[in-house]
């Protein structure tokens, strides 16, 4: 039946088809599945866009393209650049001088820690030395207590300019810490390819917004596969590993293929053949065929194709 159907689709198809049902037919048996399908790359078609950023609350403006479709990009190549590039540039610049600010204050407030610091040791020892005079008779009470309240103030400052210095160097780390922000902030402008792939199509150009369809579309070409989309009451007899065919009228001849995946959601079909008796409202599952030869269909992403399975 599920053959039947197929090439009950074809023969309503143009004449020019009659080569194409003759193939099905001969490679077909009563046991095999027939579907429509399309063809996928890797992954299916990868859509990349720019992220979303609070300087561009209304909308991204792409800058500036770097690739045109065609071209392989490997992996982490730059590929466009947003509008917002040249303000969070100095947006970053600018947080790189706070940065040498605080290292500046910090170091100077050091500096003073370290003279208090100082100035502290000093009263101490000279508090010190009054008390061993005072033993001996050679000092007074009153200059004995001006140095030891001397001390103990001078060593207060000191605690005092430690904790203003510790305080001024936790400001320099989180300075830096807004460096990384800004720099992580800087590099969202910059648009950068996932994966190794092939530019499939350019949806957005410079001076244009961009938009839900994104900048381009990438498809991982080394590897192509056929999506037969299959009637839910045919699944039954399709498993991971069954040969597989997909027809064409593009190709120049029939490709092979074998299940790598069945995908685990029933849907409802998107693919239409020629058949007006068709169930349009049919439910399918998506089997993922890994075709032979990717080459042949690197630039066919979403052809539509006729696929049997088994034999």
């Amino acid at each position: 039946m599920a053959v039947r159907r197929v090439l009950g689709r074809l023969l309503a198809a143009p004449l020019s088809l009659c080569v194409i049902v003759a193939s099905v037919q001969a490679w077909a048996e009563t046991s095999a599945v027939s579907a429509l399908g399309r063809l996928e790359p890797l992954h299916g078609v990868i859509r990349v866009t720019a992220p979303v950023s609070p300087e561009a609350t209304t909308g991204m403006v792409l800058a500036d393209l770097l690739v045109e479709p065609g071209d392989d990009v490997t992996p982490g190549q730059l590929i466009a650049v947003t509008e917002t590039a040249p303000l969070l540039r100095a947006v970053l610049v600018e947080t790189q001088a706070d940065l040498e600010r605080s290292q500046r204050r910090s170091r100077a407030v050091a500096a003073i820690a370290d003279a208090e610091c100082v100035r502290a040791g000093n009263a101490r020892r000279e508090a010190d030395r009054r008390g061993r005079l005072l033993q001996q008779d050679l000092s007074s009470v009153e200059e004995t207590e001006r140095a030891l309240n001397e001390a103990d103030f001078r060593e207060a400052s000191c605690r005092a300019a430690r904790l203003d210095a510790e305080a001024v160097a936790a400001e320099v780390d989180v300075a830096r810490a807004r460096i990384g922000r800004a720099e992580a902030a800087l590099e969202r402008a910059y648009v950068r390819a996932p994966v190794a792939a092939r530019v499939l199509h350019v949806n957005a150009r410079p001076g244009e917004l961009i938009g839900w369809d994104g900048i381009v579309d990438l498809g991982q070409i080394q590897q192509m596969y056929a999506i037969a989309e299959v009637y839910e009451t045919d699944i039954g007899r399709v498993a991971v590993g069954q040969p597989a065919r997909v027809f064409s009228r593009v190709l120049p001849q029939p490709m092979n293929g074998v299940v790598e995946h069945v995908r685990q959601q029933v849907r409802k079909l998107d693919q239409l053949g020629t058949d007006p008796a068709a169930r349009k409202d049919a439910r399918i599952v998506e089997v993922e065929i890994l075709l032979e030869d990717a080459t042949a269909v690197a630039g066919l992403s979403h052809l539509q194709v006729e696929i049997v399975i088994g034999r």
